[in-house]
Parts: C-alpha cells; sequence; structure tokens
C-alpha cells in the first residue's frame, strides 16, 4: 500500500484525507468555509417488514449539492479555502466525509441495530459511514482516463478506507462504488466515487450470501469460485484476462451492459490482495472501463460496485468482484427500470450476453 495520507480537517470538523502520487506533496490550506455544526445522527434506520430490509431514511439529503456548474463544483480544488470541500491548490486523491450523509455516527462508539421481532414498527439511528472520494482534481477527467500509478493509488485509497471502516464498531458492510453519467442519476460531473459503511448486510450481499452457503453446503465448494471457473471454460463471455484477473460478461447478465471482474485467487476484499494484485486489479479496471468508453460514440454511464467480505461465519463464502453496469441499451437508447424491475426485481434483458461480451472485446 501507498504511503498514509494527510490528513486535514474542514471548517465544521469533518476529516479530509490526501493520498499523493510518489513525488507529489499535498498542501493544503485552512478551510475558510463559514458551516454550520454537524449534527449527530442526521438520518434513522427504519426496518420493513413486508421485506425483512432496513431503509435509511435522510431528510437532510434534500439539501445536497445538485448539478452545480463547473465554478462551482465542490470537488474542484480551493486554493483560498473559501469554496469547495477541497482546500488546496490541487491533489492527486482525496477522501472526506460527506456532508449530506446517508448513515453516520461510527466513530468508535458501540452500535448494534435493535431485534426485530416482525410485530412491530422498529427503527435505530442512522449509524454507519458515508465518504466521497474525488479521483482527480481534473473537472473533466474520468477513471479510464487515469494514469496507471494514478488509478492504482484510487485502490490504495479504497484499501486504507476499506480497513479503516471494517474496524469501527457497528459498520457490518463496506461499499465502495461510483456512479457515472446524469443517466444514472449523477448530480456532479466531477470524476469522484463513494464509499458506505453499513451497520447490515445490504440486501443484494445477503441474498447472494445465502446462495453462496447454499451452494457450499450442496457441492462443498465456493459459489463464486465456480462461477468464475465456468466462465472461463466457456470462455464466450470472457472479455479480459491477465495473469491475476478476469473480465467476463455474466451468463444471466440483468443490465444491457454488465461485467464483472473477478480476481482468479479466492479473497474476500481488497485488503487481502497483495501487491501484484493490486497493480493487475487496477490493470484490468481501468481498461473495462477505457472499452465502455469506446463503444458507443458517447462515454458509456454506468455504475461499478465492489462487493468485499469479512471473514466472518455470515460472509466467508463471499469472494471479492467488481461488477459494473449500465443503462445503455444502444447508442441512442436507454434501458429504463420500470414495472418488472422496479416493483417486482424481475429483470428482463434487451439483448444476449453474449453479443455484448462480443462487442466490448473488440470495442472500436
Amino acid at each position: 500500500m501507498s504511503a498514509e495520507p494527510l490528513r486535514w480537517q474542514l471548517a465544521d470538523g469533518r476529516d479530509i484525507l490526501f493520498f499523493a502520487l510518489p513525488g507529489h506533496v499535498a498542501a493544503p490550506v485552512p478551510d475558510r468555509r463559514p458551516l454550520p455544526p454537524r449534527g449527530d445522527h442526521q438520518s434513522q434506520l427504519r426496518f420493513d417488514r413486508q421485506t425483512g430490509q432496513w431503509v435509511a431514511i435522510a431528510a437532510l439529503r434534500q439539501d445536497r449539492t445538485y448539478k452545480p456548474s463547473a465554478d462551482q463544483c465542490p470537488l474542484c480544488p480551493s486554493a483560498s479555502g473559501d469554496g469547495g470541500e477541497v482546500p488546496a491548490p490541487d491533489y492527486d486523491v482525496v477522501v472526506f466525509e460527506n456532508r449530506f450523509p446517508s448513515l453516520s455516527g461510527a466513530d468508535g462508539r458501540a452500535f448494534s441495530l435493535p431485534p426485530v421481532d416482525g410485530t412491530n414498527f422498529v427503527s435505530a439511528p442512522g449509524h454507519g459511514r458515508c465518504e466521497v472520494i474525488s479521483f482527480s482534481s481534473s473537472h473533466t477527467a474520468s477513471f479510464a482516463e487515469l494514469e496507471p500509478a494514478h488509478a492504482r493509488l484510487v485502490v490504495d485509497a479504497w484499501r486504507h478506507r476499506t480497513t479503516d471502516m471494517m474496524a469501527r464498531p457497528g459498520i457490518e458492510q463496506v461499499f465502495c462504488f461510483e456512479n457515472r453519467g446524469e443517466e444514472i442519476g449523477v448530480t456532479l460531473t466531477h470524476p469522484h466515487g463513494q464509499i458506505y459503511g453499513y451497520p447490515y448486510l445490504a440486501p443484494r450481499t445477503a441474498h447472494m450470501l445465502a446462495q453462496a452457503r447454499a451452494h457450499a453446503e450442496r457441492h462443498g465448494s465456493n459459489l463464486f469460485a465456480d462461477i468464475l471457473a465456468r466462465e472461463v471454460a466457456d470462455g464466450v463471455r470472457v472479455i479480459a484476462r491477465n495473469e491475476l484477473f478476469t473480465a467476463f460478461v455474466p451468463f444471466a447478465a440483468r443490465w444491457p451492459v454488465e461485467v464483472h471482474i473477478y480476481p482468479n485467487r479466492f479473497v474476500r476484499n481488497l485488503v487481502e490482495l497483495d501487491a501484484a494484485e493490486v497493480d493487475a486489479f487496477a490493470t484490468i479496471y481501468r481498461e473495462v472501463l477505457r472499452r465502455f468508453d469506446r463503444l458507443y460514440p458517447s462515454p458509456l454511464p454506468y455504475i461499478s460496485a465492489l462487493h468485499q467480505y469479512r471473514d466472518t461465519e455470515t460472509q466467508r463464502e463471499g469472494y471479492f468482484h467488481v461488477e459494473l453496469m449500465s443503462v445503455r441499451r444502444s447508442a441512442t437508447k436507454l434501458k429504463f427500470l420500470a414495472g418488472s424491475e422496479s416493483a417486482m426485481d424481475a429483470f428482463i434483458s434487451d439483448v444476449t450476453p453474449e453479443a455484448v461480451a462480443e462487442r466490448l472485446r473488440d470495442p472500436s
């Protein structure tokens, strides 16, 4: 992992971490904005008895920054320290706690969700942590355009924050992700992602782990490893592969463009990757995104989801991987998640995974 980041403080007490490339030195300045003090537990968790899932109610997020002009972007560097979230003349990668978090308060205090008996309305403080990671000081850059060392630095920042959040009491799952493109719902075009620390297993994670445990009981092997092995053996949906990682369009892809990236060795999270694997991951991840951007005349909108797990009884079968997905089904058409997908969670795909894989192998 790269050198420890420089820790600085924003005007309302939030930490900001500066991750620097070799030979670069972060030079932050005081944050001079007149920000109001932060409240404690600004959101609430409510248990949905119909689905057995927790829902975060975060009314504060109604006031978050929405599609600012380029000169008002909160992620661009602020040399004077009187505007934006990054008080510095320049930076490579920064991470800071979200000013408008869905979850907060995971600062070392013990926390556990209340018991649920299925007969009452149950709520709890919105315990957890939400961070923003800005990949570059350049407002018009993208992850795909980062130099290899810079892409590796972002991965190092993800690993650093994963290690930190996993050690915080009350955080069950750490989720790094990126939303790219207005079609996805992005309200800040500056290249960035987010890191969530949930106090529970996210519903999709819980469902996947249940499938993995059932598979292990039936077959004595890891579900994710078996899927990877079958995809490699079939070969038709593999779009990129190196000695340490494989990228493929999954057999039952739900999205018009969907790619999964797996390490060839079983690990549960980014922190368990060795140095060579971190380099290989940054390389293949960047390459897949570059192929995304060559698929159509305009850059592909996408969601990138890093699935990470712990070595616990509940999560032991989890296999680290990345799921990338896009709603664009052609150069001019979008796939809207309407009745079947949004109401029933029953996905219907308009394209075959094999056709998408063929295009991504040679997106010229």
